[in-house]
């Protein structure tokens, strides 16, 4: 526990999985109770600390704000926020979007507050006290517009066991695409590996694959693509071409995004210097 409370009120605006991992982190940095506020009041009692018993009263009481709402609510959130936002008033408002910087929220800027856009680049799934575990050395997306913004949120960040990475207000989208890129399209390629191993008879294809794929995904963290290994580095077409044919006969649904991720190996390869062969190329366009 600390000794010294960083901040006087913390407000969360939403009760979903996110707003209740950050009520649990930041509840030993607010002086007085946490104060939340939530459509659903049913949601907001298993969060611990106040209700608020309206957005102008969250605006009113805290010093600090998190706005934990889904990313198409955000604008609308901000707006209501704004609405109410006391005269001359500065406090703190972040919200925890990904793909949004501060465009968000410029409504509650324009009336004084100082904000941030804190996006914590980990998945979350309603576990709170593990998630805040996962908190832990976990990287967390700053955006912010002036210094006295930034330090708050960097502080933000350490009080939840994070790092900050200071990401541009024009790099947000980019960021985002990345992190999208690197999870989202890593369960929609494992699935269709799985449903292939199906299809092969084997029955438990997470426990077939889980060596090998933790394995690759260690490596390519700590070595990027030089962790590559297989029949593309090799060059070896006549590999590739069974796999083609394979999937062509068995598993036709995937064999889309086979091809997709082998082309954009072998243009990487072609970047790198180390240029693939045409029969390579033939072999996977078929």
């Amino acid at each position: 526990m600390t000794q010294t409370p960083r901040f006087h009120r913390i407000g969360i605006l939403g009760t979903g999985r996110v707003a209740r991992a950050l009520a649990l982190g930041l509840t030993e940095w607010s002086e007085l109770p946490l104060m939340v506020w939530g459509r659903l009041r049913e949601h907001v009692g298993r969060m611990g600390g106040e209700e608020a018993q309206s957005v102008a009263q969250l605006a009113e009481d805290c010093d600090v704000i998190a706005l934990a709402v889904s990313d198409d609510a955000l604008n609308s959130v901000t707006a209501e926020l704004a609405a109410v936002w006391p005269e001359n008033g500065a406090g703190f408002v972040f919200h925890v979007s990904g793909r949004s910087g501060l465009a968000s929220l410029e409504p509650l800027a324009l009336r004084g507050a100082r904000t941030a856009a804190i996006h914590p680049a980990m998945t979350f799934t309603g576990d709170a006290p593990a998630e805040l575990r996962r908190m832990a050395g976990a990287r967390f997306a700053v955006t912010t517009a002036e210094r006295d913004a930034a330090a708050i949120a960097h502080r933000l960040v350490a009080a939840l066991g994070g790092v900050a990475v200071d990401i541009a207000e024009a790099q947000r989208p980019l960021y985002h695409a990345a992190l999208c890129h690197a999870a989202n399209h890593l369960v929609t390629l494992m699935a269709g590996s799985m449903d292939a191993l199906a299809f092969a008879g084997v029955d438990d294809g997470a426990a077939l694959l889980a060596p090998l794929v933790r394995a690759a995904l260690d490596n390519s963290l700590a070595m990027g693509f030089d962790a590559l290994s297989g029949p593309l580095l090799r060059g070896d077409g006549e590999t590739i071409g069974g796999h083609i044919t394979a999937l062509e006969r068995d598993c036709p649904e995937m064999l889309p995004a086979y091809r997709a991720m082998a082309r954009a190996t072998l243009d990487k390869l072609e970047r790198v210097g180390a240029p693939p062969s045409v029969k390579l190329r033939r072999a996977i366009d078929g």
